[in-house]
């Protein structure tokens, strides 16, 4: 039997392609970041053409490093960066523009109109979001309405829709000489287009935000075969695995019972609870959306918690404001001083997501004085982390009635022990760090090797799940009670900074 599954995880700021064993160890490996636009504040883009050289980069540099050919790879899955929106030319495969990336909020106004009638959660019973800039629907929506003639190529049928998913497999798959274009459940919830109990676009919706239906991909399972592979040296291989970033991460940490869950640590931070086949309607500021599909199973179902900036803040303090030369660096400046000296900053870049949603909310520091000096600025950024997980925790176990005995994560920011003993004090609960931390990667293979039959069933995925480190809560309850009582404090400084 052929040796290896491939896993293309296309992420926020880079593009990986992984190999793996049975096992779940990686082969062989390639990376490459792309770079972020901001084009006006709050606007976010990235270059379609750019991702895609660098998703054709990083297969040939992996399989080079370890001579690997298309005989060597049973299948492969596909991650994805979730709500980032492209829309390109079916017949010349050209983007009409930049893609709209999950963090951008230019489509605020959007929100505030379709909100004048029935409110923020006006959608939420069908798609399990509220209004708000994330999600790709309105960023679609945007488009068709500022880029001259995409309306009218729209609806020619001459343009098409995906996520960042859809957009690399119709093109991996051939692109204008008979790329397929589909998504799969996961990407689809996060549009919020799809309807969560029929598991197809709502034509409703589809007509309250004005997109031509034409624009739309197929939506499949998360796991079964969509085609082959038809550029670089693994033409014909499988592509058979589909899954959104943070739902690879839920499969790739094995969260598959009912009450389950993780938390990534990217460039946002977003905790998944599996609910099984029920759908859990959020009370408490969070998404309903779907786990994941594996072929003809039912669907399974997440609540999410959805953090839009923890990685990226360190990555403004290192760009922006030139306080560490390299992202690693941070922690080393934060042991400088033994805690935050008071400060608190709330990075609200994008506005709050989970559990607030306020579009209005802009970043702050707060608690400023003379005595503060830039490691308090360091290790107030790495708790800025820890305080909004708390935050979603909360809510987490409001909605769904379990209290949570521990807390799996993969990530970036997982290597940084300050955070994780911190995030631990903060819960009051174990944190635990997966031997194998690409575990959005390995969520994507597990998926595809599933759909090839390279594996049998879930049991053999639960089977490569070891523990790598365990942090255990070590502060007294009178210090976390009052430190979260400050960061609550310097939340609601943020709110309303932009009029509506």
């Amino acid at each position: 039997m052929t040796k290896y599954l491939g896993a293309l995880d296309q992420g926020t700021t880079s593009t990986r392609f992984i190999v793996f064993d049975r096992s779940g160890n990686i082969v062989a490996s390639a990376q490459k970041e792309h770079e972020q636009i901001y084009p006006k504040p709050g606007w976010v883009e990235h270059r379609p053409l750019e991702i895609w050289q660098r998703t054709l980069d990083v297969i040939e540099e992996a399989c080079s490093s370890k001579s690997l050919t298309a005989q060597d790879i049973a299948c492969i899955g596909i991650a994805n960066q979730r709500e980032t929106t492209v829309v390109w030319n079916r017949r010349t495969g050209e983007p009409v523009y930049n893609a709209l990336v999950w963090q951008d909020t230019r489509v605020g106004e959007y929100v505030a109109h379709f909100a004048l009638e029935g409110g923020q959660d006006r959608f939420r019973e069908k798609t399990g979001l509220p209004l708000a800039t994330y999600f790709s629907g309105l960023k679609i929506r945007w488009i068709l309405d500022n880029v001259e003639g995409v309306r009218a190529g729209a609806e020619r049928g001459d343009l098409v829709f995906g996520n960042v998913d859809s957009y690399l497999l119709w093109n991996l798959t051939g692109g204008v000489n008979g790329g397929v274009h589909l998504t799969d459940v996961t990407n689809a919830s996060r549009t919020q287009l799809m309807n969560l109990d029929t598991l197809d676009w709502d034509p409703g919706l589809l007509e309250i935000f004005d997109i031509p239906r034409s624009m739309m991909p197929s939506i499949r399972s998360s796991s079964e075969a969509y085609g082959f592979m038809a550029v670089t040296g693994l033409r014909g291989v499988p592509i058979a695995g589909i899954l959104g970033d943070q739902h690879a991460a839920l499969v790739g940490q094995t969260c598959f019972k009912p009450g389950q869950l993780k938390n990534t640590y990217g460039t946002g931070c977003f905790l998944l609870m599996n609910t099984g086949e029920k759908r859990v309607v959020s009370k408490h500021g969070l998404l309903t959306t779907v786990a994941y599909r594996f072929g003809n199973e039912p669907a399974k179902y997440a609540l999410e918690g959805s953090i839009a900036i923890t990685g990226a803040l360190v990555q403004w303090v290192r760009d922006n404001l030139g306080l560490i030369g390299s992202s690693g660096e941070i922690e080393t400046l934060a042991r400088t001083v033994d805690d935050n000296g008071g400060v608190y900053i709330v990075p609200a870049f994008s506005g709050l997501y989970a559990p607030y949603w306020k579009d209005t909310a802009r970043g702050v520091i707060a608690g400023l004085t003379r005595y503060v000096n830039k490691g308090h600025i360091a290790r107030a950024v790495l708790e800025a982390t820890a305080f909004q997980t708390k935050e979603v925790v909360e809510a987490m176990e409001a909605d769904s009635g379990i209290v949570l005995d521990q807390l799996r994560t993969d990530g970036g920011m997982v290597t940084n022990d300050l955070l994780m003993q911190f995030q631990a004090d903060l819960l009051d609960r174990d944190v635990l760090r997966p031997r194998m931390r690409e575990t959005t990667a390995l969520g994507a293979a597990y998926a595809a090797g599933l759909a090839c039959g390279y594996y049998k069933d879930t049991s053999d995925l639960i089977a490569n799940w070891h523990v790598d480190a365990t942090w255990r809560p070590n502060l007294q309850e009178a210090e976390r009670a009052r430190l979260y009582k400050q960061w609550k404090k310097a939340v609601t400084k943020s709110f309303d900074w932009i009029d509506e």
